[in-house]
């Protein structure tokens, strides 16, 4: 008789719980919590268990992410049950634990999470409420969000980042908005602090918080729209700056959709990659600038305009574009959507690898003044096909008492998608 195959191991429970602890949960999860032969969760999260939960309780080392495979694989045998904050779902432990087993393996049972906490005493519709998280993330990401009348949510990190965000809020115009810190949802200890940003004088409260903004500009503030071409006084550069309305024609040429990456070779003031980022949170992109000065000024810039995580590479292309390969994400696999070329072009290979780096489908669009690498481009055009244009913006200037127009440098720009199938010429 044939031996019978091994169970797979059991589950692993995923209970939510707020900060009104055990006697907010439902009869289900505290009866999987009873019979968990090992728990694991933050030490805050441990404490608020009674004794009858019997499980050996683990606490999550730091970093966290890291330590994920090894607690699991230490305890496989086991009935392992994980604590979370809230739903589990939302910016918490799931994604990791779905990641890392795969979401069949997983019981999730969750509580409801502190923006529907917030929600429910606000009286915000939840669908029409932005939610920021500054848990491990800068505070500066907030910044992309910013618009008169929007409702916002932000996760606090801790007990300062209140006043974090209110001297954001304030440095970017918005010092008028009116601020709420609602403290230790769903427990008997709730309470709430409010004022307005530009005057927020509240001292550190509670490290479980809440943050409701009701955005409001002040009448000087600049105005960043939803959609690219920022004023271009939103950048600091140096006159390497992509400008508004070529900025714009080039980002719906190389089209960002959710999730994508770009690559931005000769980066400037960082003004393409950083409106690609804008476009959606989960947009990616690097950017390479041969310049230190102005690699310095990218970033900056990004973190101003709430893209923090625009990653930066000093140095030369097509040199440094194995780096980008690199920084591209964790996976070898990972090449980029689109690549914009704003300088550099006549640099000896610098096309050809970037051509030869874009994924199949992707879309490469590059711009230029002069007339050798036009020259170029009209070359490509040639053999690869795509869009050649010419762009060219005047502004109305005074002229003596009257009003002319003023033509700036027109921009010849060739976009094309490296085709995904033998044959295919777009």
């Amino acid at each position: 008789m044939s031996p019978s195959p091994a169970l797979p191991p059991p589950p692993v429970s995923v209970v939510g719980i707020g900060a009104d602890g055990w006697s907010g949960l439902s009869g289900g999860a505290r009866e999987v919590l009873r019979e968990a032969e090992v728990v694991i969760g933050g030490v805050r999260q441990l404490d608020l268990l009674p004794p009858e939960c019997a499980g050996v309780r683990v606490a999550w080392p730091s970093p966290l992410r890291p330590a994920v495979p090894r607690l699991l694989a230490e305890h496989r045998e086991r009935r392992i049950a994980v604590l979370a904050s809230g739903d589990p779902m939302f910016y918490g432990i799931g994604r990791a634990l779905a990641e890392e087993l795969g979401p069949e393996a997983l019981r999730v049972l969750p509580h409801p999470s502190s923006v529907s906490y917030a929600c429910a005493r606000l009286g915000w519709p939840l669908e029409d409420t932005e939610v920021v998280t500054l848990v491990g993330r800068p505070a500066s990401r907030l910044a992309v969000s910013l618009h008169e009348g929007r409702r916002l949510l932000a996760l606090s990190a801790d007990a300062s980042t209140p006043a974090t965000v209110a001297a954001l809020l304030t440095a970017h115009g918005f010092g008028p908005s009116r601020m709420r810190v609602l403290e230790q949802l769903g427990s008997e200890a709730e309470a709430y602090v409010e004022g307005v940003a530009e005057t927020w004088t509240h001292a550190p409260g509670d490290r479980l918080n809440v943050i409701a903004i009701d955005c409001r500009a002040s009448q000087d503030a600049l105005r960043l729209g939803a959609v690219p071409g920022l004023p271009d006084e939103a950048y600091e550069h140096d006159g390497q700056l992509t400008k508004r309305h070529i900025r714009a024609a080039t980002l719906g040429a190389l089209a960002p959709a959710p999730g994508e990456l770009l690559w931005d070779v000769g980066g400037g003031s960082g003004s393409i990659a950083i409106e690609w980022m804008r476009t959606h949170p989960t947009c990616r992109a690097v950017s390479v600038e041969r310049d230190p000065a102005r690699a310095e000024r990218i970033a900056r810039n990004a973190d101003r305009l709430g893209v923090p995580g625009l990653r930066v590479v000093t140095g030369p292309a097509p040199a440094s574009l194995p780096e980008l390969s690199e920084l591209s994400g964790l996976s070898g696999l990972d090449v980029p959507d689109a690549v914009f070329i704003g300088g550099g072009l006549t640099a000896p290979g610098l096309l050809d690898a970037c051509w030869e780096a874009l994924r199949p489908g992707g879309r490469l669009v590059a711009n230029t003044v002069t007339l050798e690498s036009e020259a170029l481009l009209a070359e490509r055009y040639r053999a690869y096909g795509g869009e050649l244009t010419r762009l060219a913006v005047a502004h109305a200037v005074p002229v003596g008492g009257f009003t002319g127009w003023r033509q700036a440098m027109p921009v010849t720009q060739w976009s094309v998608r490296k085709p995904s199938v033998s044959g295919d010429r777009t």
